[in-house]
């Protein structure tokens, strides 16, 4: 028997189900390239990026090295929040000056400054729903959602008691003013793409 079979073993014996077990399981499976996997409430979920996905992903992430430097975005990788089993692999997240990554090289969650989801149509209840409140306890400052679907945005701020307390909606091609956040700066949603 291999470590990962054995810690599986051990895990369903136990029903002690974590995160780096579900991952390791993931690791093992055929999954496709340029699919999205991410654990949310401890269900596995998997999206196929689209090409308009990736175009607003790589807009948001460009528009975010004015500020960030490479090395402090992130797009598609693992980071654990707080809650049951959520290992969320965000679109778009920019991280604090002061983060550093731990001994595995992930980022932690209270160094999130700004993280961006953009909709897919399976997943979507995720984003605008466990995802939002997940952001919100963790006290991400800035959680944005573009909507290729319907041509618009939705920005989350000031989070409080496990959601946010401000809401903002505006279509593609408005300006979206984050400069009273930690984000400070304008992006630009006018070559955002719709589905």
């Amino acid at each position: 028997m291999t470590v990962l079979e054995d810690r599986i073993t051990m895990a369903e014996e136990s029903d002690e189900l974590t995160l780096d077990v579900m991952f390791e399981w993931l690791e093992k499976m055929p999954v496709p390239e340029g699919t999205k996997v991410e654990i949310v409430g401890g269900n596995i979920f998997m999206s196929p990026q689209r090409h308009t996905h990736w175009q607003i992903i790589f807009d948001i992430a460009r528009q975010l090295s004015a500020k960030y430097p490479a090395k402090r975005l992130a797009s598609d990788v693992r980071i654990d929040f707080p809650g049951r089993l959520n290992g969320f692999a965000c679109d778009v997240a920019a991280m604090a000056d002061r983060s550093v990554q731990d001994a595995k090289g992930r980022w932690h969650y209270r160094d999130i400054e700004f993280v961006a989801e953009v909709i897919s149509e399976n997943t979507a209840a995720n984003d605008y729903g466990p995802k939002k409140l997940t952001y919100a306890l963790a006290e991400v400052p800035v959680y944005l959602i573009a909507d290729p679907y319907e041509g618009e945005c939705r920005v989350y701020t000031h989070p409080m008691n496990g959601d946010y307390t401000t809401e903002t909606k505006l279509p593609f091609g408005e300006d979206l003013d984050l400069a009273d956040t930690p984000v400070g700066l304008v992006l630009r949603t006018g070559e955002f793409p719709r589905d």
